[in-house]
């Protein structure tokens, strides 16, 4: 058996690489990475390959039929329902056929290729003031492809109807082999004619009951009264009947001014009992959001820029538009007098309006964890019920939870009546609790009349129940249709025909817990690695281009557009580990260090994934569990080690610049340390700030008294700080001074251990920090504030370091102790409350690079708000510098260090005038800049130490602007 499948593999892989342009590959990397989609579900794939253009996708589709080899279609991998894995050949059509490729703007049509991303279109039609109707909360990563195949619907589905609702024709290859363009003639299909003439009485009574009806086929579109349009009925197929080569879309205008209204109710439910009254006002979107979702969401982004919310259990958020500011105002306001509460905002269009609709977005991910931090789950993700019975819909759903004891957090499309929810499902034994519950939960919804499936499909999650929500005969009817055009059952098989068992190709059950040996506690996951890893669900915000929302990750992907370089690939070749995939050396598998060499460790998807993934943590964790107790790579001793080395050059830094700055041997020294001779080694400061400090009288070892007048502050000179950018701590204590603060600098260096976890040296990396709360920890219990000025470093005493010593009390003491320079000086800190205001910064222009360690683990709000108190003109960058900390400098990543960079920093650098000043506190950021581009930075300690000359009174004049 083995041997045959082996044969028949290697005939595929000859068959399509000798006829596809497009990269095919079945290599165990890409099989990983392809093995799953958004959904609970696991089917490696026997190979995937790349379609160039339509003409490549159309020959992949023959050579399944010819070597009769299952095919399915992928675009932004986002399905929860499992419907874009599958065996045989995995198409990704995002790579290549993913181009806009006609908007006429008279006609109000766009012609696109199966891979285009959906903001894509929408960025495309924007200039002609038009969009596509249906916006799934994925839309960033989500391809036309798999909304038609889906028959997605998003929040604004309530207002321009469902994806299908917005197809005009679709190019297509069948299962049989035949290419046609799918519109309003059935004749194009053989006997497909027959078939509905022969069945109206079911289509037109079981199909088609109300809008959010996507499970099954929907075949009533095939129906005389609805114009016998083939284009709208294969909308919603999940690719198990036709390939899509292309389509032409519906657009409509964009709403000139929406206005968004928030009404807060007791809980969802009751939430849900107004829906179909406020539908009366025709709202553009109708969303609904559980309190407790809300309160996840908070959590995540640690309160920053948190929207504010009408008191409530749950809401309602909808949006209503209108033809002038002033008209959606007012129609804004008639809906609020009809809600049955009286717990109301209404936000105009803007920031805040927006921040609460990427909440909203957010929460298919967030959602991937209970309020009390258990991992959830899709399979009953997307049901829907007619509006009128969704609040007694959602009563008897918590009900059902109640009974089977778990919990979800509930939101969605309520204006459509559909719900979304993740359960606590313990899918890591087996699928019985999955099986049990999702049955007794079919059942209530077909009770109200609704369908399994409101946007997501059916899939390998629910194609096993549409015998409770159609007849024997409708069900015959569905086998008859794909029959006409895949009679060999080769198109996405197992869905929706025939389907397969929702309880097998379970993901979970086949990862092993992987328990906490010496390196991360891994303390929010029980201690269990896998549980880490499998935080993440596939929702794909990592593919997206985060830097359009403020976002950062994910560098890598960004620069090469590959799923190997993307968060979510990382993690699916991780989870192929926990499965024992890659066998008992796992952790010195080459696919899994493959996987990981190019994540920057900029930590950006702590906190722009929505699922909470930290792959800068799984890679050091990896690398601590492949070399512990073994030879390294020679750059884990010379990047790892950088603060020995450091403190070594300190000795004499003048020679050692001068030595490395020879012309051979700079490049021999970079070489022979593993590290691209591209690269220049930093130059060493004169002094290093410790040195220079020992007789000022600030370095103290003894806490001294409080004195209410000067509170004490404990500076943290890091070894960037110290070795290379003295004048930054310099600076610091300045501006500090200035503040009102008395500056202490403890007597003994403390290092964090930032370079040593990076390259996963967690054992001498913890040895550090250990060291380091030695130093620290009698400030941090007298209540000292400790100031960081590298974010990354200050970035490791607030996250790594109570996830690496737990056990330690000192570690959380520490950690809630230390704080940035900015959030120093503003908030609720003493030169705040004492009326400190930042000199006059109004002749600043500047370039702002916030360092990724920064966004990910403090947020940049402080910094951003001194800027702005003091006047300067500011652009800030949203993605990272290419550099981090170690990664740039590594040999082999030198391309994509560039690549990234130029993603965001060398654009700005080179649209700069000569006047505009770089700033970036982080030591790696202005290292890249100084590298790439020549440009020198500044630190924000430094910028604000220059201009403390100022007079007093005019900088008092700016202090309104720090809200105090």
């Amino acid at each position: 058996m083995q041997e045959a499948h082996v044969q028949q593999s290697s005939s595929l892989l000859t068959a399509l690489s000798g006829s596809v342009r497009g990269e095919v590959s079945e290599a165990p990397i890409r099989r990983a990475q392809y093995s799953t989609d958004a959904s609970n579900y696991r089917v490696p794939p026997s190979v995937v390959v790349y379609p160039t253009d339509a003409s490549d996708l159309a020959t992949i589709t023959q050579i399944s039929r010819e070597l009769a080899v299952p095919m399915t279609l992928r675009g932004g991998g986002t399905s929860v329902a499992g419907n874009a894995i599958g065996t045989g050949i995995l198409v990704d059509t995002s790579v290549h056929m993913n181009r806009v490729l006609d908007i006429d703007p008279s006609a109000r049509t766009a012609r696109v290729e199966p891979g285009t991303v959906m903001s894509t279109l929408q960025a495309a039609a924007a200039p002609f003031g038009l969009r596509f109707g249906p916006d799934p909360s994925t839309q960033s990563r989500a391809t036309l492809g798999g909304m038609i195949g889906n028959n997605a619907c998003g929040p604004h589905a309530v207002a321009y109807g469902r994806t299908s609702d917005n197809v005009i024709d679709l190019d297509v290859v069948d299962g049989r082999g035949r290419r046609f363009l799918a519109g309003k003639d059935l004749t194009v299909v053989p006997g497909l004619e027959e078939l509905v003439s022969k069945n109206l009485a079911v289509l037109r009574t079981e199909l088609g009951t109300f809008g959010r009806q996507v499970s099954g086929y929907s075949l009533e579109h095939l129906l005389p009264e609805n114009g016998r349009n083939l284009a709208r009925a294969l909308v919603g197929t999940e690719g198990t009947v036709a390939t899509v080569l292309e389509s032409t879309v519906r657009l409509v205008p964009i709403s000139p001014s929406p206005v968004l209204v928030v009404l807060g109710y007791a809980d969802m439910a009751a939430a849900a009992d107004d829906v179909p009254a406020l539908l009366t006002h025709h709202p553009l979107a109708m969303e609904g959001m559980d309190a407790r979702l809300v309160d996840v969401v908070r959590t995540h982004s640690r309160g920053q820029n948190f929207p504010v919310l009408p008191p409530g259990g749950g809401w309602l958020m909808i949006e209503i538009g209108g033809e002038t500011p002033a008209e959606a105002i007012r129609a804004a306001e008639l809906l609020a007098a009809d809600a049955a509460t009286r717990s109301v905002r209404i936000v105009p269009a803007g920031p805040e309006a927006a921040a609460i609709w990427r909440m909203r977005a957010d929460g298919a991910g967030l959602a991937g964890r209970t309020a009390g931090g258990r991992q959830a789950w899709p399979g009953w993700e997307d049901a829907a019920v007619p509006p009128a019975s969704l609040g007694v819909y959602l009563r008897e759903f918590d009900a059902l939870m109640d009974e089977f004891g778990v919990e979800g957090l509930a939101y969605g499309h309520f204006g459509d009546g559909c719900v979304h929810v993740r359960i606590d499902l313990p899918l890591e034994r087996d699928g019985d609790a999955l099986r049990a519950f999702t049955t007794r939960a079919a059942e209530l919804v077909v009770s109200h009349g609704g369908s399994l499936s409101g946007e997501h499909g059916d899939g390998r999650a629910r194609s096993e129940l549409l015998g409770q929500m159609y007849s024997p005969e409708a069900l015959r009817i569905f086998e008859a249709f794909k029959h006409l055009f895949d009679p060999e059952n080769l198109l996405n098989p197992g869905i929706i025909v025939a389907p397969r068992a929702l309880d097998v190709d379970l993901r979970r059950p086949t990862a092993l817990p992987i328990l906490r040996t010496s390196g991360f506690a891994f303390g929010e996951d029980e201690g269990d690695f896998t549980k880490a890893i499998h935080r993440c669900v596939g929702v794909g915000k990592c593919r997206a281009d985060n830097s359009a929302s403020g976002g950062f990750m994910c560098p890598s992907f960004l620069a090469t557009k590959d799923e190997t370089h993307v968060t979510r690939g990382r993690a699916r070749v991780l989870q192929e580990l926990s499965s024992g995939t890659f066998g008992p050396q796992a952790w010195k598998a080459e696919e899994v260090h493959d996987a990981l060499d190019l994540c920057l460790s900029c930590k950006a998807c702590a906190s722009d994934c929505p699922a909470g993934v930290d792959m800068a943590k799984y890679k050091s964790e990896v690398l601590h569990r492949t070399y512990e107790g073994k030879v390294r790579p020679i750059n884990h001793y010379v990047l790892g080690w950088l603060p020995r080395w450091s403190r070594l050059a300190g000795v004499a830094p003048s020679v050692v610049n001068a030595i490395t700055r020879i012309p051979f041997v700079q490049p021999l020294v970079l070489r022979l340390g593993g590290m691209d001779p591209r690269r220049s080694i930093p130059k060493f400061a004169a002094k290093p700030f410790l040195r220079s400090e020992r007789r000022t009288g600030r370095r103290s070892g003894v806490i001294p008294k409080q004195d209410p007048a000067r509170p004490k502050v404990v500076l943290w000179v890091d070894s960037f700080s110290d070795a290379f950018s003295p004048d930054i701590p310099r600076a610091a204590i300045a501006v500090l001074e200035d503040a009102g603060y008395q500056v202490l600098i403890p007597d003994q260096e403390a290092c964090c251990g930032l370079t040593w976890i990076s390259t996963g040296q967690l054992t001498a990396a913890k040895t550090k920090l250990r060291g380091l709360l030695d130093v620290f920890g009698p400030f941090a219990a007298a209540g000292i504030p400790i100031i960081g000025l590298e974010p990354s470093c200050t970035a490791v005493l607030r996250s790594d370091l109570v996830d690496l010593l737990p056990e330690d009390p000192r570690s959380h003491q520490v950690s809630d102790a230390t704080r940035t320079l900015a959030e120093m000086l503003t908030g609720t800190s003493s030169a705040a409350m004492n009326g400190w205001t930042p000199p006059d910064l109004s002749d600043v222009t500047a370039v702002v690079q916030p360092h990724c360690h920064q966004h990910a683990v403090m947020g940049f709000d402080a910094d951003t708000s001194i800027l702005a108190a003091g006047g300067a003109t500011i652009t800030t960058l949203a993605g990272c510098c290419g550099l981090a900390g170690n990664f740039g400098m590594e040999k082999g990543h030198y391309e994509t260090s560039v690549a990234v960079a130029e993603n965001a920093l060398l654009p700005a650098l080179r649209s700069a005038d000569s006047s505009t000043v770089f700033l970036a506190d982080g030591f790696s950021c202005r290292t890249q800049a100084d590298q790439l581009a020549g440009v020198q930075g500044r630190s924000l300690a430094e910028l604000l130490a220059d201009h403390l000359r100022a007079p007093g009174d005019a900088r008092r004049a700016v202090s309104q602007t720090l809200g105090r």
